[in-house]
């Protein structure tokens, strides 16, 4: 019996999830897996990067902690990030840090509104019509949780249009921050005086105003008074 099987050496376990976590980083950074977009699901890593189930868990586990990727409850991993600015980022902006939120929100929203308005694409302006009418469906259906996330995709789908890519990342660093201040804003139940029309700044950005897109978009962030 030769030695040839022993020349394949198998690498060890850290190895192989730091190797899996650099596979799974270039197909993020490739754009494979844009931000706000969902990876496969754990049986189809596996199965494409040729890895075990617990290698991969413990990679995108450890893509989670830097921020890089955020598992939903029912929903996937989706990824949130390029970089490791986003848990820096969202741990500032949590922990009845309200005010924060919505201030910073303001001067990232008022911006991707304005240059929106100069860059939109057919394309971009289609997802905006998808967005906000999945936003208003959400509303109408009652259930705080779809609409939280639906308002969410249409200010995401905002910030794309406005094609400024290091906009993007800071915008979706605050992700979870943003979704639980609109959560705290709502309470239990949509109630009709809470609710805010977006239809004004899609209009906005699809006639090519620049002004009037940044005050519709600035309109409805007014940061909560201080004690």
């Amino acid at each position: 019996m030769t030695r040839a099987a022993d020349s394949v050496a198998v690498p060890p376990r850290g190895r192989r999830v730091q190797e899996t976590i650099t596979q799974l980083r270039e197909r993020i950074l490739g754009g494979e897996w844009p931000v706000g977009g969902r990876i496969p699901t754990e049986p189809q890593l596996v199965a494409a990067l040729g890895v075990g189930r617990n290698t991969v868990r413990e990679a995108v586990r450890a893509l989670v902690h830097a921020g890089v990727l955020q598992c939903r409850q029912g929903s996937g991993t989706y990824v949130v990030s390029t970089d490791e600015l986003a848990p820096v980022v969202a741990r500032r902006l949590s922990d009845d840090r309200m005010a924060e939120v919505v201030e910073v929100r303001r001067a990232l929203e008022v911006e991707a509104a304005r240059l929106a308005a100069l860059r939109r694409t057919p394309d971009d302006l289609a997802a905006l019509d998808g967005a906000l009418d999945a936003r208003e469906a959400a509303w109408r259906g009652g259930r705080v949780d779809e609409f939280v996330e639906a308002d969410a995709a249409l200010h995401t789908a905002v910030v794309a249009a406005a094609h400024n890519g290091m906009l993007a990342e800071l915008y979706a660093s605050i992700g979870a921050a943003m979704r639980g201040t609109l959560t705290q804003s709502m309470g239990d139940a949509l109630e009709p005086e809470r609710y805010v029309d977006h239809a004004r700044l899609v209009d906005a950005i699809r006639g090519g105003d620049p002004e009037r897109a940044a005050v519709e978009a600035g309109a409805f962030l007014e940061p909560p008074s201080r004690a």
